[in-house]
């Protein structure tokens, strides 16, 4: 389906969520119709890895206000550093 703020998104980002934390990002360049009605959603090469966070899965399209979504700044906890492996355990045992 179309996103109803396809222009808006536009120079934005597409957050990915892995395992229930938000782990990077990718900035959407364009959206471009397929022959059979699809969108495909056209971002850059570049995945800016982010300091993991707890999110919760969803479908659909979600919106991160600026409010919302993480900061440029990164994280000055240093988690964004940890290997992804060693966060996966630390989490898991509810350390970080």
């Amino acid at each position: 389906m179309r996103p109803k703020r396809m222009d808006e998104l536009i120079g934005g980002s597409i957050h990915w969520i892995v395992k229930h934390r938000l782990v990077g990002r990718q900035q959407i360049l364009r959206f471009e119709d397929r022959k059979d009605g699809r969108i495909d959603i056209v971002v850059s090469a570049d995945l800016e890895l982010i300091a993991p966070c707890p999110r919760r899965a969803h479908q659909g399209w979600r919106y991160l206000e600026a409010a919302n979504a993480p900061g440029e700044d990164g994280d000055d906890s240093g988690l964004s550093e940890l290997p992804p492996l060693l966060y996966t355990r630390l989490s898991a045992l509810a350390l970080v």
